[in-house]
């Protein structure tokens, strides 16, 4: 025995979707390449840490532990005011 379910879905009117569409397409073309560029910023602040790293340890005579916790620090340093903020996209911006 079977038994057919009715569903009560209201389709969108043309211009429901078309206005939504014209959204998305503005948020696509204003927001998207604003997150691109703070991706970029981010990946290039993170590798300019690692370069330091290179000649930093020897002419500073740092330890490993020691570089490690100004890597931390500087990354705290980044991450809270964004966090205080409420910014919470800084930390999935930092976590890559």
């Amino acid at each position: 025995m079977t038994a057919s379910v009715a569903t009560n879905v209201d389709a969108a009117a043309p211009s429901e979707t078309a206005e939504a569409d014209a959204a998305y397409g503005k948020v696509m073309r204003r927001i998207v390449p604003f997150l691109c560029i703070g991706f970029m910023a981010a990946y290039v602040d993170r590798v300019n840490v690692g370069f330091a790293k290179l000649q930093m340890l020897s002419d500073l005579r740092m330890s490993e532990t020691v570089f490690g916790l100004g890597a931390g620090l500087f990354f705290l340093g980044e991450w809270f005011p964004a966090a205080r903020r409420g910014r919470t996209t800084a930390l999935f911006m930092m976590a890559q």
